[in-house]
């Protein structure tokens, strides 16, 4: 083992204690406050939301929506994560440059940053996979994706979760269902909303929408790059 695998297995030791570890008490009560909100909200307008994130996502994941990129032949692991890193870098300012536009543009051209910024993470997630060595053109790894978004943008609570279903996963692979209407996608939509629901709000608000914009798509895809590139460690490195 080279160094450079030592030192990315204990960045991913920690990060896998992060995710196992128990929610704090003001993220169970932002979670309460969340939960009571998402209540208040009429069934219909969750129904909606849901069918609305469900097609756009599927329709990235599941369809011609994405050219998929064939498998790369992997050399040493620190020469597959600095290209790795680049893509990460690249994928981060386009979003971040994305998000400055449609942050200077108004109501309508904010709510146009959430479909494009789901895109662009996608893209970025199919990427990172097929770098690692791992066909994305396959269902089963396509869910994997579908996971690692989750992961990213969820709650402590549902953290856990998440991170123990993806644990093991080329055994889990085998018994996964191949109907993702039966993914919860109702869950999904609700975490990922909640999760950035108070950041994105600002980029309504005119002269710092471009600002927050910039930041905040930044931030979000530099969290999305940590976690893929440790949920593909958990594999390649067997410490799942």
């Amino acid at each position: 083992m080279t160094s450079y695998e030592i030192a990315a297995r204990k960045e991913l030791h920690k990060w896998q204690r992060e995710m196992q570890r128990s929610p704090s008490l003001p993220n169970r009560l932002a979670k309460k406050l969340q939960d009571r909100i998402n209540k208040v909200i009429p069934e219909k307008v969750h129904t909606a939301i849901t069918t609305a994130i469900k097609q756009m996502i599927r329709g990235v994941l599941f369809t011609a929506g994405i050219t998929t990129s064939k498998p790369a032949e992997t050399s040493s692991l620190e020469v597959t994560e600095a290209v790795i890193q680049e893509k990460i870098e690249l994928y981060k300012k386009t979003a971040a440059a994305e998000g400055g536009i449609t942050g200077a543009g108004g109501l309508l051209l904010a709510f146009a940053d959430f479909p494009l910024l789901i895109g662009i993470k996608i893209k970025m997630l199919f990427d990172i996979a097929a770098r690692y060595g791992f066909d994305t053109s396959d269902y089963k790894e396509r869910l994997y994706i579908l996971h690692i978004f989750q992961l990213a943008f969820c709650s402590h609570e549902q953290r856990n979760k998440v991170y123990n279903q993806m644990r093991d996963w080329d055994q889990k692979a085998a018994s996964l269902p191949d109907d993702v209407h039966q993914f919860d996608w109702r869950s999904f939509q609700q975490e990922y909303r909640d999760y950035i629901d108070l950041a994105k709000l600002a980029q309504l608000i005119p002269v710092i929408g471009a600002a927050v914009g910039f930041v905040v798509n930044y931030r979000l895809l530099k969290k999305l790059g940590v976690t893929a590139m440790n949920a593909y460690r958990m594999r390649i490195l067997d410490n799942g």
